[in-house]
Protein backbone atom coordinates (compact mmCIF):
# COMPACT_ATOMS: atom_id res chain seq x y z
CA UNK A 1 0.00 0.00 0.00
CA UNK A 2 1.11 3.35 -0.75
CA UNK A 3 1.58 6.28 1.10
CA UNK A 4 -1.36 8.23 -0.63
CA UNK A 5 -3.08 5.31 0.28
CA UNK A 6 -2.13 5.43 4.01
CA UNK A 7 -3.28 8.62 4.29
CA UNK A 8 -6.30 9.00 2.44
CA UNK A 9 -7.52 5.69 2.55
CA UNK A 10 -7.62 4.48 5.63
CA UNK A 11 -8.73 6.46 8.70
CA UNK A 12 -5.74 7.67 11.17
CA UNK A 13 -5.50 6.08 14.54
CA UNK A 14 -6.88 8.04 17.16
CA UNK A 15 -4.29 8.21 19.76
CA UNK A 16 -2.41 9.71 16.80
CA UNK A 17 -4.77 11.89 15.65
CA UNK A 18 -5.98 13.67 18.86
CA UNK A 19 -2.45 13.76 20.36
CA UNK A 20 -1.10 15.63 17.39
CA UNK A 21 -4.20 18.24 17.99
CA UNK A 22 -3.16 18.60 21.28
CA UNK A 23 0.51 19.55 20.10
CA UNK A 24 -0.91 21.92 17.63
CA UNK A 25 -3.49 23.40 19.84
CA UNK A 26 -0.65 24.04 22.82
CA UNK A 27 1.23 25.60 20.19
CA UNK A 28 -1.11 27.45 18.94
CA UNK A 29 -2.01 29.23 22.38
CA UNK A 30 2.03 30.19 22.96
CA UNK A 31 1.85 32.06 19.21
CA UNK A 32 -1.53 33.33 18.99
CA UNK A 33 -2.54 33.61 23.03
CA UNK A 34 -5.60 32.32 22.30
CA UNK A 35 -6.94 28.92 22.23
CA UNK A 36 -8.90 26.14 19.81
CA UNK A 37 -12.65 27.39 19.94
CA UNK A 38 -15.37 27.25 17.46
CA UNK A 39 -18.62 28.15 19.34
CA UNK A 40 -17.64 31.84 19.95
CA UNK A 41 -17.61 32.00 16.56
CA UNK A 42 -20.64 30.64 15.71
CA UNK A 43 -22.25 32.79 18.33
CA UNK A 44 -20.72 35.99 16.66
CA UNK A 45 -22.26 34.85 13.30
CA UNK A 46 -25.83 34.50 14.85
CA UNK A 47 -25.36 38.46 15.68
CA UNK A 48 -24.36 39.32 12.39
CA UNK A 49 -27.36 37.46 10.93
CA UNK A 50 -29.67 39.46 13.47
CA UNK A 51 -27.57 42.60 12.32
CA UNK A 52 -28.18 41.97 8.55
CA UNK A 53 -32.06 41.64 9.69
CA UNK A 54 -31.59 45.23 11.21
CA UNK A 55 -31.74 43.75 14.94
CA UNK A 56 -29.35 46.17 17.21
CA UNK A 57 -26.92 43.63 19.17
CA UNK A 58 -24.45 46.50 20.02
CA UNK A 59 -25.85 46.47 23.36
CA UNK A 60 -25.89 43.01 24.30
CA UNK A 61 -23.62 42.09 26.93
CA UNK A 62 -22.71 38.78 25.76
CA UNK A 63 -21.66 40.13 22.63
CA UNK A 64 -19.36 42.50 24.09
CA UNK A 65 -17.88 39.52 26.31
CA UNK A 66 -17.27 37.84 23.22
CA UNK A 67 -16.13 41.14 20.70
CA UNK A 68 -17.75 41.53 17.87
CA UNK A 69 -15.36 43.42 15.69
CA UNK A 70 -14.83 43.14 12.14
CA UNK A 71 -16.46 39.74 10.16
CA UNK A 72 -15.01 36.23 10.40
CA UNK A 73 -12.55 36.81 7.79
CA UNK A 74 -10.69 39.80 10.03
CA UNK A 75 -10.77 37.23 12.95
CA UNK A 76 -8.92 34.16 14.11
CA UNK A 77 -11.31 32.42 15.49
CA UNK A 78 -13.30 33.02 12.16
CA UNK A 79 -10.34 31.43 10.57
CA UNK A 80 -10.13 28.61 12.92
CA UNK A 81 -13.68 27.71 11.71
CA UNK A 82 -13.19 28.38 7.88
CA UNK A 83 -10.05 26.12 8.22
CA UNK A 84 -11.67 23.32 10.31
CA UNK A 85 -14.30 23.19 7.12
CA UNK A 86 -12.26 23.55 4.33
CA UNK A 87 -9.20 21.24 6.05
CA UNK A 88 -12.06 18.42 6.48
CA UNK A 89 -13.36 19.03 3.06
CA UNK A 90 -9.65 19.14 1.29
CA UNK A 91 -9.04 15.43 2.99
CA UNK A 92 -12.72 14.32 2.29
CA UNK A 93 -12.39 14.90 -1.53
CA UNK A 94 -8.97 13.44 -1.93
CA UNK A 95 -10.12 10.35 -0.17
CA UNK A 96 -13.18 10.43 -2.58
CA UNK A 97 -15.54 10.28 0.56
CA UNK A 98 -17.85 13.26 -0.27
CA UNK A 99 -21.41 11.95 -0.87
CA UNK A 100 -24.47 13.94 -0.22
CA UNK A 101 -26.38 11.49 2.32
CA UNK A 102 -30.14 12.85 3.46
CA UNK A 103 -31.43 10.97 6.53
CA UNK A 104 -34.50 8.24 5.29
CA UNK A 105 -36.54 9.02 8.13
CA UNK A 106 -37.20 12.92 7.86
CA UNK A 107 -37.75 13.25 11.50
CA UNK A 108 -33.77 13.05 12.21
CA UNK A 109 -33.62 16.79 10.67
CA UNK A 110 -36.16 17.92 13.43
CA UNK A 111 -34.21 15.82 15.97
CA UNK A 112 -31.13 17.33 15.15
CA UNK A 113 -31.83 20.61 15.11
CA UNK A 114 -33.41 20.60 18.46
CA UNK A 115 -30.38 19.03 19.84
CA UNK A 116 -28.06 21.33 18.38
CA UNK A 117 -30.02 24.37 19.84
CA UNK A 118 -29.63 23.03 23.08
CA UNK A 119 -26.10 21.98 22.81
CA UNK A 120 -25.18 25.54 21.48
CA UNK A 121 -27.11 26.85 24.26
CA UNK A 122 -25.53 24.70 26.40
CA UNK A 123 -22.12 25.27 25.45
CA UNK A 124 -22.25 29.10 25.42
CA UNK A 125 -24.04 28.74 28.93
CA UNK A 126 -20.88 27.28 29.87
CA UNK A 127 -18.77 29.95 27.78
CA UNK A 128 -17.36 27.06 25.46
CA UNK A 129 -17.91 23.91 24.07
CA UNK A 130 -16.01 20.39 23.93
CA UNK A 131 -12.90 22.70 22.67
CA UNK A 132 -12.77 25.42 24.78
CA UNK A 133 -14.39 24.39 28.03
CA UNK A 134 -12.76 20.75 27.94
CA UNK A 135 -9.78 20.00 25.37
CA UNK A 136 -7.93 23.26 25.37
CA UNK A 137 -9.56 24.48 28.81
CA UNK A 138 -8.01 21.70 30.64
CA UNK A 139 -4.47 22.18 29.22
CA UNK A 140 -4.94 26.42 30.34
CA UNK A 141 -5.48 24.37 34.45
CA UNK A 142 -9.13 25.94 34.35
CA UNK A 143 -11.09 23.94 36.67
CA UNK A 144 -14.49 25.05 35.25
CA UNK A 145 -13.16 22.58 32.33
CA UNK A 146 -13.31 19.86 34.95
CA UNK A 147 -16.66 20.74 36.04
CA UNK A 148 -17.77 21.14 32.30
CA UNK A 149 -16.32 17.46 31.64
CA UNK A 150 -17.93 15.68 34.70
CA UNK A 151 -21.65 17.47 33.91
CA UNK A 152 -21.22 16.65 29.77
CA UNK A 153 -21.07 13.13 30.66
CA UNK A 154 -24.00 13.27 32.68
CA UNK A 155 -25.57 14.71 30.11
CA UNK A 156 -24.31 12.10 27.29
CA UNK A 157 -25.93 9.75 29.79
CA UNK A 158 -29.51 11.18 30.31
CA UNK A 159 -29.42 11.85 25.86
CA UNK A 160 -28.79 8.12 25.37
CA UNK A 161 -31.75 7.10 27.64
CA UNK A 162 -33.72 9.43 25.32
CA UNK A 163 -32.38 8.73 21.84
CA UNK A 164 -33.01 4.95 22.89
CA UNK A 165 -36.35 5.24 23.73
CA UNK A 166 -38.88 4.63 20.70
CA UNK A 167 -40.51 7.39 20.20
CA UNK A 168 -37.35 8.87 19.37
CA UNK A 169 -36.24 5.95 17.13
CA UNK A 170 -39.47 6.50 15.41
CA UNK A 171 -40.91 3.83 13.18
CA UNK A 172 -38.23 1.66 11.27
CA UNK A 173 -37.75 2.49 7.23
CA UNK A 174 -38.17 -1.03 5.03
CA UNK A 175 -37.56 -1.05 1.87
CA UNK A 176 -37.58 -3.70 -0.80
CA UNK A 177 -34.03 -5.33 -1.18
CA UNK A 178 -32.86 -5.53 -4.56
CA UNK A 179 -32.50 -8.86 -5.95
CA UNK A 180 -29.22 -7.84 -7.95
CA UNK A 181 -26.63 -6.28 -6.02
CA UNK A 182 -26.44 -2.62 -6.73
CA UNK A 183 -22.69 -1.74 -7.83
CA UNK A 184 -21.84 1.95 -8.50
CA UNK A 185 -19.81 3.74 -10.67
CA UNK A 186 -17.51 5.49 -8.92
CA UNK A 187 -14.86 6.03 -12.04
CA UNK A 188 -15.82 9.78 -12.78
CA UNK A 189 -16.42 10.83 -9.05
CA UNK A 190 -12.51 9.27 -8.05
CA UNK A 191 -11.18 11.15 -10.62
CA UNK A 192 -13.05 14.83 -10.05
CA UNK A 193 -12.88 14.70 -6.40
CA UNK A 194 -9.02 14.28 -5.98
CA UNK A 195 -8.89 17.01 -8.38
CA UNK A 196 -10.98 19.24 -6.70
CA UNK A 197 -9.48 18.58 -3.35
CA UNK A 198 -6.26 19.49 -4.92
CA UNK A 199 -7.37 22.34 -6.32
CA UNK A 200 -8.86 24.12 -3.04
CA UNK A 201 -5.84 23.19 -1.01
CA UNK A 202 -3.99 25.39 -3.50
CA UNK A 203 -6.35 27.94 -3.01
CA UNK A 204 -6.28 27.73 0.41
CA UNK A 205 -2.28 28.23 0.61
CA UNK A 206 -2.49 31.16 -2.04
CA UNK A 207 -4.61 32.81 0.91
CA UNK A 208 -2.34 31.44 3.68
CA UNK A 209 0.27 33.04 1.78
CA UNK A 210 -1.68 36.65 0.96
CA UNK A 211 -1.90 36.74 5.16
CA UNK A 212 1.81 36.61 5.46
CA UNK A 213 2.84 39.03 2.31
CA UNK A 214 -0.07 41.70 4.08
CA UNK A 215 1.87 40.90 7.73
CA UNK A 216 -1.53 39.68 8.87
CA UNK A 217 0.59 36.77 10.64
CA UNK A 218 -2.14 36.16 13.63
CA UNK A 219 -4.55 35.22 10.75
CA UNK A 220 -1.72 33.09 8.67
CA UNK A 221 -1.47 31.32 11.80
CA UNK A 222 -5.07 31.07 12.35
CA UNK A 223 -5.38 29.45 9.24
CA UNK A 224 -2.50 27.17 8.98
CA UNK A 225 -3.93 26.00 12.41
CA UNK A 226 -7.92 25.44 11.28
CA UNK A 227 -6.96 23.62 8.37
CA UNK A 228 -4.67 21.21 10.46
CA UNK A 229 -7.61 20.40 13.02
CA UNK A 230 -9.82 20.35 10.32
CA UNK A 231 -7.52 17.38 8.69
CA UNK A 232 -7.33 15.60 12.01
CA UNK A 233 -10.85 15.65 13.30
CA UNK A 234 -11.57 14.10 10.09
CA UNK A 235 -9.04 11.51 9.37
CA UNK A 236 -9.33 10.43 12.86
CA UNK A 237 -12.83 10.88 13.06
CA UNK A 238 -12.75 12.84 16.26
CA UNK A 239 -16.36 13.37 17.57
CA UNK A 240 -16.28 14.06 21.59
CA UNK A 241 -19.95 12.36 21.70
CA UNK A 242 -18.97 8.65 20.36
CA UNK A 243 -16.40 9.92 23.36
CA UNK A 244 -19.05 9.82 25.93
CA UNK A 245 -21.85 7.87 24.08
CA UNK A 246 -19.96 4.88 23.46
CA UNK A 247 -19.39 4.48 26.99
CA UNK A 248 -23.08 4.21 27.64
CA UNK A 249 -24.22 2.24 24.87
CA UNK A 250 -21.81 -0.18 23.96
CA UNK A 251 -18.74 -0.03 26.64
CA UNK A 252 -16.35 1.43 24.13
CA UNK A 253 -14.11 3.59 25.71
CA UNK A 254 -11.13 4.24 22.93
CA UNK A 255 -12.23 7.48 22.00
CA UNK A 256 -12.19 8.74 25.49
CA UNK A 257 -8.64 7.81 26.20
CA UNK A 258 -7.21 9.04 22.80
CA UNK A 259 -8.62 12.46 24.26
CA UNK A 260 -7.51 11.96 27.68
CA UNK A 261 -3.88 11.08 25.73
CA UNK A 262 -3.94 13.99 23.99
CA UNK A 263 -5.09 16.80 26.26
CA UNK A 264 -1.93 14.99 28.77
CA UNK A 265 0.33 16.14 25.21
CA UNK A 266 -1.42 19.89 25.08
CA UNK A 267 -1.23 20.30 29.52
CA UNK A 268 2.43 19.80 29.28
CA UNK A 269 3.68 21.89 26.54
CA UNK A 270 0.76 24.85 27.63
CA UNK A 271 2.13 24.38 30.86
CA UNK A 272 5.72 25.51 29.76
CA UNK A 273 3.81 28.31 27.54
CA UNK A 274 2.49 29.59 30.82
CA UNK A 275 5.37 29.42 33.24
CA UNK A 276 7.07 31.48 30.40
CA UNK A 277 4.65 34.08 30.51
CA UNK A 278 2.13 33.39 28.61
CA UNK A 279 -1.32 34.50 30.47
CA UNK A 280 -3.82 31.33 30.86
CA UNK A 281 -7.65 31.69 29.62
CA UNK A 282 -9.49 31.15 32.90
CA UNK A 283 -12.97 30.97 32.98
CA UNK A 284 -15.79 31.58 35.91
CA UNK A 285 -16.81 28.20 37.62
CA UNK A 286 -20.17 28.53 38.31
CA UNK A 287 -23.69 26.77 37.70
CA UNK A 288 -23.77 28.11 34.37
CA UNK A 289 -20.69 25.69 33.57
CA UNK A 290 -22.69 22.83 35.38
CA UNK A 291 -26.16 23.78 33.88
CA UNK A 292 -24.28 24.21 30.67
CA UNK A 293 -22.37 20.87 30.36
CA UNK A 294 -25.29 19.03 31.15
CA UNK A 295 -27.70 20.48 28.39
CA UNK A 296 -24.46 20.38 26.16
CA UNK A 297 -23.98 16.68 26.69
CA UNK A 298 -27.41 15.93 26.12
CA UNK A 299 -27.81 17.77 22.88
CA UNK A 300 -25.13 16.58 21.01
CA UNK A 301 -26.22 13.07 22.13
CA UNK A 302 -29.70 14.55 20.38
CA UNK A 303 -27.82 15.80 17.24
CA UNK A 304 -25.13 12.82 17.01
CA UNK A 305 -22.52 15.07 16.67
CA UNK A 306 -20.35 17.50 19.13
CA UNK A 307 -19.02 20.83 17.20
CA UNK A 308 -15.71 19.02 15.88
CA UNK A 309 -18.09 15.85 14.91
CA UNK A 310 -20.93 18.05 13.20
CA UNK A 311 -18.17 20.16 10.95
CA UNK A 312 -16.49 17.16 9.31
CA UNK A 313 -19.69 15.05 9.03
CA UNK A 314 -21.19 18.13 6.87
CA UNK A 315 -18.46 18.32 4.96
CA UNK A 316 -18.82 14.57 4.42
CA UNK A 317 -22.13 15.68 2.51
CA UNK A 318 -24.19 14.98 5.20
CA UNK A 319 -27.23 16.83 5.44
CA UNK A 320 -28.50 16.37 8.86
CA UNK A 321 -24.99 17.83 10.08
CA UNK A 322 -25.95 21.01 8.24
CA UNK A 323 -28.85 20.86 9.99
CA UNK A 324 -27.35 20.67 13.28
CA UNK A 325 -24.85 23.72 12.58
CA UNK A 326 -27.56 26.04 12.50
CA UNK A 327 -29.48 24.45 15.37
CA UNK A 328 -26.06 25.41 17.32
CA UNK A 329 -26.13 28.91 15.94
CA UNK A 330 -29.57 29.59 17.07
CA UNK A 331 -29.05 28.34 20.72
CA UNK A 332 -25.73 29.96 20.61
CA UNK A 333 -27.67 33.51 19.70
CA UNK A 334 -30.51 32.40 22.07
CA UNK A 335 -28.01 32.41 25.09
CA UNK A 336 -26.61 35.81 24.33
CA UNK A 337 -29.85 37.13 24.09
CA UNK A 338 -30.99 35.44 27.35
CA UNK A 339 -27.71 36.41 29.08
CA UNK A 340 -28.80 39.95 30.12
CA UNK A 341 -32.31 40.15 28.98
CA UNK A 342 -33.34 37.14 30.72
CA UNK A 343 -31.21 37.40 33.52
CA UNK A 344 -29.02 34.23 32.93
CA UNK A 345 -26.07 36.10 34.08
CA UNK A 346 -27.00 37.39 37.64
CA UNK A 347 -28.86 33.93 38.44
CA UNK A 348 -25.89 31.45 37.23
CA UNK A 349 -22.51 33.07 36.40
CA UNK A 350 -22.39 36.27 38.43
CA UNK A 351 -19.91 36.44 41.62
CA UNK A 352 -18.50 32.94 40.86
CA UNK A 353 -14.95 32.63 40.82
CA UNK A 354 -12.39 32.23 38.36
CA UNK A 355 -10.52 29.25 39.40
CA UNK A 356 -6.81 28.98 38.23
CA UNK A 357 -5.70 25.60 39.40
CA UNK A 358 -2.15 27.03 39.32
CA UNK A 359 -3.09 29.77 41.73
CA UNK A 360 -4.24 27.09 43.87
CA UNK A 361 -2.38 24.53 43.50
CA UNK A 362 0.94 26.01 42.89
CA UNK A 363 2.48 25.33 39.47
CA UNK A 364 3.86 22.15 40.07
CA UNK A 365 1.08 20.84 42.01
CA UNK A 366 -1.37 22.14 38.93
CA UNK A 367 1.01 20.23 36.42
CA UNK A 368 1.28 17.24 38.37
CA UNK A 369 -2.44 17.02 39.66
CA UNK A 370 -3.60 17.66 36.20
CA UNK A 371 -1.75 14.70 34.43
CA UNK A 372 -2.94 12.28 37.32
CA UNK A 373 -6.37 13.29 37.09
CA UNK A 374 -6.29 12.35 33.12
CA UNK A 375 -4.56 9.14 33.77
CA UNK A 376 -7.45 8.38 36.42
CA UNK A 377 -9.84 9.43 33.65
CA UNK A 378 -7.57 7.18 31.16
CA UNK A 379 -7.42 4.32 33.94
CA UNK A 380 -11.68 4.44 34.69
CA UNK A 381 -12.25 4.54 30.54
CA UNK A 382 -10.26 1.44 30.63
CA UNK A 383 -11.99 -0.10 33.34
CA UNK A 384 -15.32 0.62 32.11
CA UNK A 385 -14.49 -0.48 29.08
CA UNK A 386 -13.24 -4.13 30.43
CA UNK A 387 -16.47 -4.22 32.42
CA UNK A 388 -19.08 -3.05 30.43
CA UNK A 389 -20.73 -4.73 27.23
CA UNK A 390 -23.39 -3.95 25.18
CA UNK A 391 -26.83 -4.67 26.12
CA UNK A 392 -25.86 -6.20 29.48
CA UNK A 393 -24.01 -3.50 32.03
CA UNK A 394 -22.44 -3.64 34.48
CA UNK A 395 -24.70 -4.94 37.33
CA UNK A 396 -26.04 -7.76 35.12
CA UNK A 397 -22.85 -8.75 34.22
CA UNK A 398 -22.17 -9.04 37.62
CA UNK A 399 -25.19 -11.17 38.50
CA UNK A 400 -24.70 -13.46 35.42
CA UNK A 401 -20.76 -13.92 37.02
CA UNK A 402 -21.88 -14.79 39.96
CA UNK A 403 -24.81 -16.80 39.19
CA UNK A 404 -22.11 -18.66 36.69
CA UNK A 405 -20.11 -19.33 40.00
CA UNK A 406 -23.08 -20.23 41.96
CA UNK A 407 -24.06 -23.24 39.43
CA UNK A 408 -20.26 -24.37 39.28
CA UNK A 409 -20.40 -24.82 42.93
Amino acid sequence: MNLYSKIFRQYWNPYIAISIAGLISAFYFGITGTVWAVTGEFTRFGGHILKWFGVDVSDWAYFKLIGMQGTPTDRTDGWIVIGMLLGALITILLSNNFKIRVPKQKRRLVQGFIGGIIAGFGARLALGCNLAAFFTGVPQFSFHSWIFMLTTAIGTFFGVKVVNTRWWLGKPNLRKGSPKPIVEDHSRSFNIQPILGLLIACLYIGVVVYFFAAGKHLLAVASIAGAMFGILIERGQICFTSAFRDLWISGRAIMSKAIAVGMMVSVVITFFYIQTGSVALIKVAAPSTAIGGLLFGFGIVLAGGCETGMMYRAMEGQLLFWVVGVGNIVGATLLAYGWDHLGIFNALAKNWPKVNLIELWGPAGALFGTIVMLIVWFLLSNWWESRYRYGSGLKNQETEHLTHRTTEA
